[in-house]
């Protein structure tokens, strides 16, 4: 549950349901979620109720699932200042010169959310979906937007355990600055299979958005795929998508 501080505890009550949901790769059951949120179950009934009716949530068996009233929400958050429009412009040059993803993610807290995504016509395996979160520390785009911040700022966001997602994620906080320092004289980040096996990642801060929103790009591409003349050549490329989303965001402020 939220604060217990907070004014306006019907709202904390609903998050706490909503984020249960969100966590979930299945439906959650009522009893289950009265045991993940505290609430009585006559509270939590009510709840279920006011949120199936706007389509917040929907039932699915015996369970909830988040709904696509609560899809079109989120969606107005990327669409508002023309975000996913002025991505999706510069990164289809990209995709269509190297036929490689390009990515699009803020930071949360501790982690990233990705926005958008636009994606290439040969496969490869991602956990970038709109909505998905990963620990800002284990990714490329992490390490660029927390490069923005200072050292400290960065300490007091992280956690004081960095969870390992592959056996190459940085789990040191030394580390990891040193890292952002590189990060903050390059301009570039990368992620080395921190989060996948076989999979390199370069991301690139582009700028601030209108709402005051630090976004960062990327490209994620098999190992396989690369070599030191076609690396340098990504490099560049997703260094002019950033240029391209800044540039934009700058002529809308």
């Amino acid at each position: 549950m939220s604060d217990s501080n907070s004014a306006v505890p019907a709202v904390d009550r609903a998050d706490a349901v909503l984020q249960v949901l969100a966590l979930s790769s299945e439906p959650v059951s009522p009893a289950d979620l009265a045991l993940h949120t505290g609430l009585a179950k006559s509270t939590l009934y009510l709840l279920l109720t006011s949120l199936e009716q706007r389509r917040w949530i929907e039932k699915k068996g015996s369970g909830y699932v988040i709904g696509i009233g609560l899809y079109i929400l989120g969606c107005a958050y990327v669409h508002f200042d023309n975000l996913q429009h002025i991505f999706r412009t510069a990164a289809a040059e990209f995709v269509t010169a190297h036929n490689e993803v390009v990515q699009l993610a803020v930071l949360q807290g501790a982690e990233v959310v990705y926005l958008a995504r636009e994606d290439a016509h040969r496969p490869v395996r991602l956990v970038s979906d709109m909505g998905t979160r990963l620990p800002a520390h284990a990714c490329a785009l992490g390490k660029a937007l927390l490069a923005q911040l200072s050292d400290e700022e960065v300490m007091r966001l992280l956690p004081r355990e960095l969870v390992a997602i592959t056996d190459r994620t940085i789990t040191r906080h030394d580390v990891l600055l040193a890292e952002l320092a590189a990060v903050r004289r390059s301009g570039l980040a990368l992620d080395q299979e921190e989060v996948a096996a076989g999979l390199n990642c370069f991301a690139v801060f582009a700028g601030e958005t209108p709402m005051g929103r630090r976004i960062a790009v990327s490209t994620s591409i098999p190992t396989d795929r690369l070599g030191p003349k076609r690396e340098k050549t990504i490099v560049q490329a997703i260094v002019r998508v950033a240029a391209q989303v800044r540039q934009s965001l700058s002529a809308r402020a």
